[in-house]
């Protein structure tokens, strides 16, 4: 018996009729279903819930160390706070934590216990852990300007302190110190004697044109005035002689002095008896008598005036003598052997060199006088 239905609407389209004959749906256009075998009937285990799914947050299997050939980092066991009758919060069997103790495991009671234990909490007498050092500061990139912090920073570093200030001036006092004393050093040692020499030598050459034309005449002479020459061969020494000992006027400019003012006056070359009393500087300003140490007796000694050579010949010499022993100077000097009065020499300068605390004095006496008319004396040609 075919029996018509209401429309249902299929999955493949809209609604169609559909019949049934003999407990089969046929769709109008389409082929039947084949026929299906009856669904088993479930018994009662196959009613029971299905099994649970495999937990996938569970723990993987231990892997031996010896299996993966590494080390394998044991995990270590987290302290838990406890509970109320001594057993871990989180264990079975520990009462519910309250809430809001902060008696969770990872809850903040548990941290201060924690830290207390560790470092003997805020004022305990635990060891503290050492705390490690900052990292240095990264280099900066030279390329990159500099701040106005920054460079006010290096502006500080680059400002020399107070103390680096004072040891400059110090050192610059110092400095300058040494070259002004190098600077007289070269000058009284160097310098004077350029100097002295050519003003001696300037004088010993105007004198000689001036004896040669008449311009001067024996007699008394100024102070300064030149009126003759020393000549000490062995020494290799022609300096001019002027009157007086002054520093000034005549020690200084390279000539030799004549103690001719009082109270330390002393006779002329052409006096019939008398000490001809000479000084001159031993150091500096021309030293023209640097080395008379060296004479030795029996040396020569000549003065040269506008009419006569007068020759000495060197008797004897006092090494030392402070210069208050004015005695040496006498018309028949103590200490010099000479035992009345004749016509001697006296030369006197200061000692040790380059000092002026002692005198070093040699005597002569004169041997033999001769008229410039005649020529040299042999003590000058040899």
């Amino acid at each position: 018996m075919t029996a018509l239905r209401p429309e249902r609407e299929d999955m493949y389209g809209g609604g169609r009729p559909y019949e049934s004959s003999g407990g089969a749906r046929r769709y109008p256009g389409r082929r039947p279903d084949p026929p299906t075998a009856p669904l088993p009937r479930l018994t009662g285990d196959a009613l029971r819930a299905p099994a649970p799914a495999e937990d996938r947050t569970a723990p993987l299997p231990r892997v031996e160390a010896e299996t993966m050939g590494l080390r394998v980092p044991q995990p270590q066991p987290q302290p838990q706070p406890f509970g109320r009758q001594g057993v871990p919060s989180g264990a079975p069997g520990a009462p519910p934590a309250a809430p809001g103790t902060g008696a969770a495991p990872d809850g903040r009671a548990a941290r201060r216990k924690a830290a207390r234990r560790r470092g003997g909490g805020r004022h305990g007498g635990g060891t503290r852990e050492p705390r490690t050092p900052p990292a240095p500061p990264a280099e900066r990139d030279p390329r990159r300007p500099l701040t106005r912090v920054e460079a006010r920073r290096q502006a500080r570093l680059r400002r020399p302190s107070p103390a680096t200030l004072a040891s400059r001036a110090v050192g610059e006092v110092f400095i300058t110190t040494g070259v002004l004393m190098l600077l007289f050093v070269t000058y009284q040692l160097w310098w004077t004697n350029v100097r002295a020499h050519a003003q001696a030598g300037s004088e010993a050459h105007q004198l000689q044109d001036d004896w040669a034309s008449g311009k001067r005449n024996p007699g008394v002479f100024e102070p300064g005035q030149g009126f003759a020459i020393l000549h000490i061969p062995k020494l290799d020494v022609a300096a001019p002689i002027a009157e007086g000992v002054s520093n000034k006027r005549v020690l200084d400019k390279g000539m030799v002095g004549h103690y001719g003012e009082a109270p330390l006056k002393t006779a002329m070359p052409q006096d019939r008896t008398g000490n001809f009393g000479l000084a001159a500087h031993r150091n500096t300003h021309g030293e023209p008598f640097r080395y008379i140490n060296r004479l030795r007796s029996g040396d020569a000694v000549v003065v040269e005036t506008q009419d006569t050579y007068f020759v000495y010949k060197v008797t004897s010499m006092l090494p030392v003598t402070p210069p208050s022993n004015t005695s040496v100077l006498n018309p028949v000097p103590p200490g010099s052997g000479f035992t009345g009065p004749g016509r001697y020499i006296t030369l006197t300068t200061c000692t040790p060199e380059f000092t002026s605390k002692y005198r070093l004095i040699v005597w002569g006496k004169m041997v033999q006088q001769r008229p410039r008319s005649e020529g040299k004396p042999d003590a000058l040609i040899e």
